[in-house]
């Protein structure tokens, strides 16, 4: 069992995390940052300055969660132990990632909030813990070329298409692959390469 070397508490998180990854099309390593950085607990409560409140294991915030109540999303539903906030987490992260403006890493960081000041320093810690997961990931869940062998010498005189855990550096965006088996903008799991081969 790759999480046998977690603490108790903590496999629930990471099970649950890395499950809403892979069903909301987030990349794993972004979710588990997520849920250390906003470190809750089912049942909690947390009153902000402002009058609201974060709720639950993702700490969603109650104005969101007002949002929300049009679908029966109650923040009792948020609170609760289990893999629902991590689920409601993952699911806003993507349409942060998918609908905001910025990179990755500003998108996700609009999880917690889109104040330029507020979203800079939640985003830093965010790409630290997401590196850490990523190598964490990385270490027990290995990846394996799946090509078949004469694919795979075809895949060799394409270029390799690097997708990095972090950006070192902005770069310019990549021309999208003619390739075969569908790309995902947001995979799963961020690998530290990804082998994309063209069909020739």
């Amino acid at each position: 069992m790759p999480f046998l070397d977690l603490p108790p508490q903590m496999q629930e998180r990471v099970v649950c995390s890395i499950s809403a990854a892979v069903k909301y099309e987030v990349a794993a390593n972004v979710v588990l940052a997520v849920d250390e950085k906003e470190g809750g607990k089912p049942g909690q409560w947390v009153r902000n300055s402002n009058g609201t409140y974060d709720v639950g294991y993702m700490q969603a915030n109650t104005r969101y969660l007002a949002d929300l109540a049009r679908y029966g999303i109650k923040p009792e539903h948020v609170a609760a132990a289990g893999c629902y906030s991590h689920d409601l987490a993952a699911w806003r992260i993507r349409m942060h990632i998918k609908k905001d403006s910025g990179d990755l890493w500003t998108r996700a960081s609009n999880y917690h909030s889109r104040t330029p000041a507020i979203n800079a320093v939640y985003r830093a810690d965010l790409i630290r813990r997401a590196v850490k997961w990523a190598d964490w990931l990385e270490a027990r869940f290995p990846t394996h070329n799946v090509l078949a062998p004469d694919t795979q010498q075809r895949a060799a005189r394409v270029p390799v298409t690097i997708v990095a855990a972090v950006p070192a550096a902005p770069a310019a965006p990549a021309a999208k692959p003619q390739a075969s088996p569908r790309i995902w903008p947001t995979p799963s799991y961020v690998p530290r390469k990804l082998l994309v081969s063209a069909e020739p």
